[in-house]
């Protein structure tokens, strides 16, 4: 009987689970229809034609309206007390209606998310303030408070993050008038202070080659180190030098210095290692014309080599960098609000809005942003296109990458203790909001070390640093941490991969810290300080002195889990699921901070010249009159590698023309093959001439098209994927610091994370998720 009964149940269980399985793959194919149909019915579009077609006032007044039942609304939802069980149905039904909507294509459902993510996130810190601090014990209480303060300055960074990068413009280029006769005179400075000769040249050799009329460009190079040789490059290729005999202010005065030996209607400023493209004046002139009061126009900063993270951890155009959420995102979300910022390189200024405001700014580290926020304030607007026009080199080793973000820690802050843009007369309500911003994003190393050593408190001290339940904890903590981590991928995720930002952070927190507290109450105190370029890395090594701060973190957090596991096994049977929760937090921060060491690890860097891979038509002409045409695979300021059409032509120390075209021109230079396998030749430049080296920057460096899609081909952001990538690098920077550990330190280490990263390896894995472009480097 009971065989006969489980026979006839077996079935019906299967049928369960076959329908499960059915159902969620209906769901899934619904939620990826969903986008396409809701494009092809035009819901979006239609709507905003409506809104359109409406009259002015009665859309404002309809605006008005629905702002404020959204904010009761919100109001309601935010205060409203409910006991865990209501609380969780809450979460549950927000969280689905988040992954429906963040599926849909458009900007409405992207306003969506941002609302739930404020709601959640709103009744998380209300709940904090009401309900969750310990007011009975002094100790819980003082912990309890600096972690609220923490988050509070998290909440105001993610709401005014929000607003920022809500609606990027997408400015696109305007056409110059076809009368060259009207088009202004331009002065291009290229300030340099210690550089190399052979870190300038490339950007006078491109700038020789922009798109405009000779007689209304003007080159000037402002030499701040008074060097001969600087003097004699310039006469040699005909542009202007300048040097002065005192240097204050670093590089502002450098400007402002030349500025009074300079004319021109319009300044465009590059960096000496920034070189610019032959299109950059005809993409960004045109709007001078069109709006009159436009004071500044910025494009990006782009690095064609390597960042320290992007190196170190092997991830260069496999993962957005650093930088590529500001310039590719954040600047076009100001761009709205009429808050781009002047960022000291790639970015032409109007003289007489410049010669208004008595120059560049100088009273902080951070000219070009003060500048900028001078020129708002006197009405100027500014404009911000996304289109890379110029392509430099990025810090070579940590060290250098962390003290120019000092620099702009310090210089952010002097901004807002000097000339707070929350105050005073000429910026808009955005423009406040932007600029504030920007300036508390660098306030946030103090707040990173507290959440890196929050849970420390509970598990070492006994403090309740959140006094509830470990049930309230994860129904009020998860839903404010999973609703901004799905909205900043849908908004930020073609820019920044979702928990990136904590490994970025956690890096700069502890040297960031001390400077910005120190600019808050002495703003004056600190000094402008030049990011090293072009440095090799001779061995890879790690960065001890870095590392310190790390390191005594991943102490501290070991120690919390050691006592915490303890805990859970002796203490308090009450206290468990606390502990539990505690010691999730302290894995998550030390896999963070295993991040943190990985990028300590400075792989080794010889390459004199960095390689940039492209895919252009060309030739090689041979001693013997054979001529091979090939595609040209990548190149650098000293070679190139191609790929030819008919393999095993060439042998090692052939010598070689390479044949290029720039428009209906063609040009030859000198190679030595230096390697040779298949139809993969590498090739070395020898004794180019000044005009020879000047033609060749300008057919690959300085193309118009050279970096217009190096931003594009990201793969798509998946948090949980990501999520995935950024614990194996917290496993690999254990790994890679018990490389360079004493023995008896290396086995142990090398042990404990052999057998996690093994345990890791059950976990499923996506796939689909590779970058669409791949970067090779090879050494000249």
């Amino acid at each position: 009987m009971a065989a006969a009964v489980s026979q006839r149940t077996r079935p019906r269980t299967r049928f369960t689970f076959s329908g499960w399985r059915s159902l969620r793959l209906r769901y899934l194919n619904a939620m990826q229809r969903l986008p396409h149909r809701l494009a092809e019915a035009g819901v979006e579009q239609r709507t905003t034609a409506r809104l359109g077609r409406m009259n002015r006032h009665v859309r404002r007044i309809l605006f008005i309206l629905a702002g404020v039942l959204a904010a009761l609304l919100a109001l309601l939802c935010i205060s409203q007390p409910f006991d865990l069980s209501a609380q969780f149905v809450f979460v549950l039904l927000l969280w689905g209606i988040a992954l429906v909507v963040r599926r849909v294509p458009g900007r409405l459902p992207a306003l969506m998310l941002i609302v739930l993510s404020l709601t959640v996130s709103c009744r998380y810190l209300w709940w904090r303030y009401t309900a969750t601090l310990n007011w009975d014990d002094p100790l819980s209480l003082t912990c309890g408070l600096l972690l609220l303060v923490a988050e509070t300055y998290a909440w105001v960074v993610l709401v005014l993050g929000y607003f920022q990068t809500v609606w990027p413009l997408n400015r696109q280029p305007v056409e110059m008038p076809p009368d060259s006769s009207r088009w202004p005179t331009v002065d291009l400075m290229v300030p340099t202070y210690n550089e190399d000769l052979s870190v300038v040249k490339p950007t006078i050799y491109a700038a020789l080659g922009i798109d405009w009329p000779r007689d209304k460009l003007n080159i000037f190079i402002l030499d701040d180190g008074n060097r001969p040789e600087f003097r004699a490059f310039a006469e040699e290729v005909g542009v202007k030098y300048i040097a002065r005999a005192t240097h204050e202010h670093a590089k502002a005065g450098n400007i402002n210095h030349a500025l009074q030996h300079a004319d021109g209607e319009f300044v465009a400023i590059f960096d000496c290692d920034h070189v610019p493209t032959r299109s950059f004046l005809q993409l960004t002139m045109g709007w001078f014309f069109k709006d009159s009061k436009l004071a500044m126009l910025q494009t990006p900063h782009h690095f064609f080599s390597p960042d320290p993270f992007e190196r170190n951890l092997g991830r260069f155009r496999q993962t957005p960098n650093e930088g590529t959420l500001f310039y590719g995102l954040v600047q076009d979300g100001n761009d709205m609000w009429d808050a781009t910022f002047f960022c000291g390189s790639c970015a032409i200024l109007r003289r007489t809005a410049l010669d208004e405001i008595g120059g560049i700014a100088v009273e902080t580290v951070t000219e070009d942003a003060h500048t900028s926020l001078r020129l708002h304030r006197l009405g100027y607007t500014s404009a911000y296109i996304r289109i890379p026009q110029a392509a430099g080199l990025a810090t070579e080793s940590l060290s250098a990458h962390i003290g120019q973000r000092i620099r702009w820690a310090r210089g952010m802050v002097q901004i807002f203790r000097l000339d707070n843009p929350l105050f005073g007369k000429g910026l808009k309500l955005a423009q406040r909001l932007c600029y504030a911003n920007a300036m508390l994003h660098f306030l946030s190393g103090i707040p990173r070390l507290i959440f890196l050593t929050a849970p420390l408190a509970f598990l070492l001290l006994h403090a309740y640093i959140i006094f509830a339940p470990a049930l309230a904890i994860a129904l009020y903590v998860l839903p404010h941490m999973i609703h901004s981590s799905l909205t900043n991928s849908r908004i930020q995720g073609k820019y920044r991969h979702s928990f990136w930002s904590e490994i970025y952070e956690t890096v700069l927190a502890w040297y960031i810290a001390r400077p910005t507290t120190v600019a808050l109450f002495n703003p004056h105190k600190g000094k402008f300080n030049v990011t090293a370029k072009g440095g090799l890395v001779a061995e890879e090594h790690v960065d001890w002195v870095i590392t310190r701060p790390y390191m005594a973190l991943v102490l501290l957090n070991l120690a919390g889990l050691c006592f915490g596991i303890w805990r859970m096994m002796y203490g308090p049977a009450d206290e468990v699921m606390t502990v539990i929760v505690s010691l999730v937090w302290v894995l998550y921060n030390m896999t963070i901070l295993g991040g943190a060491v990985a990028v300590a690890v400075e792989a080794k860097q010889v390459r004199q010249s960095h390689r940039v891979e492209i895919a252009m038509p060309a030739a090689l002409s041979c001693e013997d009159g054979h001529l091979y045409p090939c595609t040209l695979r990548d190149y650098s300021d000293g070679g190139v590698g191609v790929e030819m059409r008919l393999p095993d032509r060439l042998k090692e120390g052939d010598k070689v023309g390479l044949l290029l075209r720039r428009g209906r021109q063609e040009y030859s230079f000198p190679c030595v093959v230096t390697r040779a396998f298949g139809a993969k030749v590498g090739l070395r430049m020898v004794a180019l001439t000044t005009r020879q080296h000047i033609d060749f920057i300008q057919c690959t460096f300085a193309r118009a098209d050279t970096w217009a899609l190096w931003q594009d081909g990201f793969p798509e952001d998946k948090p949980i994927d990501s999520l995935r990538d950024v614990l194996a690098l917290g496993f690999r920077g254990y790994l890679r610091m018990a490389d360079y550990a004493p023995p008896r330190v290396r086995g142990v280490l090398v042990g404990a994370m052999s057998l996690l990263s093994w345990l890791l390896s059950f976990i499923p894995h996506g796939v689909g998720r590779s970058a669409t472009f791949s970067q090779k480097e090879t050494v000249v």
